[in-house]
């Protein structure tokens, strides 16, 4: 069970994890240099990439939670997004060039409802192709633009959650060319590395109309929502310092929310540091099983083989951001 702890002194923060609302029309990148000025280092780094059309959270990790964010990047995620159907563009949402519209005038919901069912549970997905995927070494959404033509490959993902929370008929200025369309907002809970742009673009083909994204917003990356997120303020998008430290979670109470947890004590705690072969009473765990000092701070990340901790990876416990 995670502990409760209070704010962080400003000039005792050793390392965490902060959640942040990311906004429209800047990076994931961007938010991670509002980072590094609010915390005074530079080594921040995030897990799952959001596009500057999209919101929400990006989870950010300061100082030697850096680490962590491997074992955050696979979590599930939920996301709400607006689908607009009979429209089609070059990078399956809003920001792409319009390649094809179709009137929408004879979809009806229940095929709507059957081609979501297409595309819910275990399903094979084709990235968009401004996707990051790296092809011959470089990135699919560089390709693009160039106007080379990109064949990425099916993938297997998950969407366990296909919802439609509402729809919208539009009869004259949809498109271009005036042809009705129709706006579904959606919620969808799916495995790290699904594209809710490709479900659009999906969807939209399979009811032979064309589909592409118009809005999306991540709301939770496994269990930490976005209700918990701090905002960015003002013109320029900063994170406050004070807040950011004040809601930065400690690496142990992170750990302690994904991973079993192993108690040690204060001698095992000490050998693990070293580097030695620490005993323990559990049974075998691949992990990663949260390794936690007596004063509650996260020591590593460790497997459990033949009654032996061996560690995945090492977090110091006295690191001060300077």
């Amino acid at each position: 069970m995670a502990r409760a702890r209070g704010p962080v002194p400003l000039t005792l923060v050793n390392s965490g994890i902060l959640l942040v609302d990311k906004p429209q029309g800047i990076t994931s990148h961007d938010v991670v240099s509002r980072a590094r000025r609010a915390f005074g280092t530079k080594k921040v780094g995030h897990a799952g990439t959001l596009d500057p059309m999209a919101t929400g959270l990006l989870v950010v990790g300061v100082n030697s939670s850096t680490r962590l964010l491997t074992f955050l990047v696979g979590l599930d995620k939920t996301y709400e997004a607006t689908i607009r159907l009979g429209v089609s563009t070059t990078s399956d949402d809003a920001d792409g060039d319009v390649t094809s519209t179709t009137s929408t005038r004879s979809v009806t919901q229940d095929q709507i409802a059957a081609g979501i069912d297409l595309l819910t549970g275990r399903i094979e997905q084709v990235p968009t192709a401004v996707s990051a995927i790296k092809v011959n070494g470089r990135r699919a959404y560089d390709l693009a633009r160039e106007g080379v033509d990109v064949e990425l490959k099916a993938r297997p993902v998950t969407v366990s959650r296909f919802d439609v929370l509402a729809r919208r008929d539009t009869t004259s200025d949809g498109t271009p060319d005036g042809s009705p369309t129709i706006d579904l907002d959606v919620v969808v809970d799916c495995s790290s590395g699904t594209y809710i742009r490709a479900l659009a673009r999906d969807l939209g083909a399979g009811l032979g109309v064309g589909g592409h994204l118009t809005a999306l917003r991540r709301t939770a990356i496994g269990p930490f929502d976005v209700s918990a997120a701090v905002r960015t303020a003002g013109e320029r998008h900063d994170l406050d310092p004070g807040e950011a430290v004040a809601r930065l979670l400690r690496p142990a109470d992170v750990a302690e929310r994904l991973f079993p947890v192993w108690s040690m004590s204060g001698e095992e705690s000490v050998d693990l540091g070293h580097g030695k072969r620490v005993r323990v009473e559990r049974a075998d765990d691949e992990g990663p099983v949260a390794a936690i000092t007596p004063d509650g701070a996260l020591a590593g990340l460790v497997a459990v083989k033949a009654g032996v901790a061996r560690p995945i990876v090492n977090f110091p416990t006295d690191e001060v951001l300077k």
